[in-house]
């Protein structure tokens, strides 16, 4: 839940309190996306300059350390998401929404490919306000290039982020490779 910090005057966000392991490094900032298997929307966020480090993990549940199997079964509400620590001097956060974007169908409701459940929704989870309106501003923009397909995709409040456990390769077997 987001609330304002009387000692600074800003709006900050009790997600990153609830993870003190991974402190964000001065200058940096925080970003977080849900658009289908966070293996391969991590893939795509490391390959950003400016993006300094990226996490996979889930949010947006009701459930506390929820783990790959819980999420999959749909009970959790939980989102597959990747979170993204980025530096702004070199990568405004309208260009990882632009990358957001451009990896995803976001008129697809809880499904991205073959990959089908409400973890793999499309969402954007912001961390203050100024994330927030570049979000609906940019959806506003993608939507007219959509015209009658409506965009599904939720702009929320990031919560907490729970880090994904290291999944074994058996669960996806040789054949599964991140989609460029």
């Amino acid at each position: 839940m987001a609330e304002n910090n009387p000692r600074i005057g800003t709006t900050t966000n009790r997600a990153l309190e609830a993870d003190p392991d991974s402190p964000i490094e001065p200058g940096l900032e925080l970003a977080q996306f849900g658009a289908g298997c966070f293996w391969g929307v991590e893939l795509t966020f490391q390959r950003v300059e400016g993006v300094v480090k990226t996490e996979v993990g889930y949010s947006q549940g009701q459930v506390p350390d929820p783990n790959y199997k819980l999420v999959c079964t749909g009970t959790t509400n939980h989102s597959e998401v990747v979170r993204v620590h980025f530096d702004p001097s070199l990568c405004p956060y309208t260009n990882l929404l632009s990358v957001f974007w451009g990896r995803h169908d976001p008129t697809t409701l809880n499904r991205q490919g073959g990959d089908v459940g409400t973890q793999y929704r499309s969402g954007i989870y912001y961390y203050n306000e100024e994330q927030a309106r570049l979000a609906q501003e940019s959806m506003e923009a993608k939507q007219k290039e959509f015209k009658d397909n409506k965009i599904v995709t939720e702009i929320l409040p990031a919560k907490t982020f729970y880090r994904a456990e290291d999944v074994p390769p058996a669960i996806f077997g040789k054949r599964w490779r991140p989609r460029l």
